[in-house]
């Protein structure tokens, strides 16, 4: 007998919200810093701009106000918030403890398909390295370690990484100032040792590669001081 859903007992699928959808476009400027820190925001220029009413900017402000992204000051203009070092080591640390689990998984699955596929984002992101590309790069460093999370047969884990790691990317796409080779070295080794299917080396590889930031976050806030809380 063919299921025939009670329509008492579900609720409509619904079009996003406007404020969730400013939100969202006001979330992604601010991780890749295209609203760099110290930028002022006043919800009627967000709405003239955006084509909306104010209340759905409001939400959105306080949304990412509960989130460490805005400040927000009762009569003045809301203001991008700070990188906050403590943030961003708290997300490496969240990342760190999912990913090395991920990767040993991932090196006893791995396939040959699935290692040619990771094969062909190493490529893009040498391209990107050559062309100094490094929005493109950052781009294709989450997929790189998106695919490894699928290939370990545990993709929500990639969900949990990207929910913690917005205050982490602000500190990540600063450092692609200086470190893009060494990033992409850092993969070429994660992929070797992927290939040879070693479980140990994967997690030595990676805890290295994400425990990296922790080291270069003194000259990530000196070449930078006016982007990070004091």
């Amino acid at each position: 007998m063919p299921f025939k859903p009670n329509p008492m007992s579900l609720d409509p699928v619904s079009r996003p919200k406007v404020s969730d959808q400013v939100y969202a476009a006001l979330h992604a400027q601010i991780v890749d810093l295209s609203l760099p820190p110290g930028t002022r925001m006043s919800e009627l220029d967000v709405a003239r701009a955006v084509g909306v009413s104010r209340q759905p900017v409001r939400d959105a402000f306080y949304r990412l106000a509960q989130q460490g992204f805005v400040d927000i000051q009762p009569q003045r203009a809301t203001s991008v918030s700070p990188i906050s070092v403590e943030r961003v080591m708290q997300a490496r640390f969240v990342r760190t403890a999912v990913e090395v689990e991920t990767i040993k998984a991932a090196s006893r699955k791995v396939t040959e398909a699935d290692l040619q596929r990771l094969r062909e984002t190493l490529e893009q992101q040498v391209a990107a390295v050559n062309n100094d590309e490094k929005s493109r790069f950052h781009a294709l460093d989450d997929g790189f370690h998106q695919e490894i999370c699928m290939i370990s047969g545990h993709s929500y884990a990639w969900q949990i990484i990207s929910e913690n790691k917005a205050h982490l990317d602000r500190a990540r796409l600063l450092s692609l100032s200086f470190n893009l080779e060494q990033t992409l070295e850092e993969h070429l080794r994660i992929m070797t040792a992927l290939e040879e299917s070693n479980p140990e080396e994967c997690e030595k590889r990676m805890r290295r590669h994400l425990s990296r930031l922790v080291e270069e976050i003194g000259r990530i806030q000196q070449e930078n001081p006016s982007y990070f809380s004091v």
